[in-house]
């Protein structure tokens, strides 16, 4: 007989890899097998000038600004169009709105209100198992711990031509934007 705790953890599994193709970065499963905290939690060591204020990148970019831009009446009349009455509640936007999401269209979190918009575990992980000092100064650890380096894989889950609003996405230039480097 299998145990109820093995059972899950092989659907859960399974599900990851049937939503996974060779074209698309995985570490969004449907069920994250590490624990959001939040960009409160990021923030704390984060945002000082001499670790090169990733926090205030953050703030400053439109990422930070995903969920409230569902909310617009352009998102509204796109949402519509495609038969949803709000976008600020539906997982088909908020999958890449709303780090709460997690590339899915349903909440994976309850850790995250989906008004934090698109934060820094979206694009490196849920935080909790790699966000103490001693795993962070690590970056092996950091990994093994749930970390991801961000690459343009991980940009494309939401930057595509499913996106009703698509414009050619060019990693290089788009990076440039948003990086935030850590500064020793």
């Amino acid at each position: 007989m299998i145990k109820h705790s093995s059972f899950f953890a092989a659907m859960g599994l399974f599900i990851s890899l049937i939503a996974c193709d060779s074209g698309s970065s995985c570490h969004a499963a449907t069920v994250p097998e590490h624990e959001f905290v939040g960009v409160s939690k990021c923030s704390l060591c984060h945002k000082k000038p001499e670790k090169g204020e990733q926090y205030l990148i953050w703030q400053e970019s439109k990422h930070s600004k995903a969920f409230e831009v569902l909310g617009t009446p352009e998102a509204k009349e796109i949402a519509a169009q495609r038969g949803v009455d709000d976008p600020q509640t539906s997982g088909k936007c908020l999958k890449c709105h709303s780090t709460a999401y997690w590339f899915s269209e349903n909440k994976v979190t309850e850790n995250i209100p989906v008004e934090e918009g698109i934060s820094c575990e979206t694009c490196h992980g849920p935080g909790k198992d790699y966000m103490k000092k001693s795993v962070m100064e690590d970056k092996d650890a950091a990994i093994a711990a749930g970390l991801v380096i961000a690459d343009e894989k991980v940009c494309l889950q939401c930057h595509n031509e499913d996106s009703p609003n698509y414009k050619p996405f060019d990693f290089k230039i788009m990076w440039d934007k948003i990086k935030h480097p850590i500064l020793k």
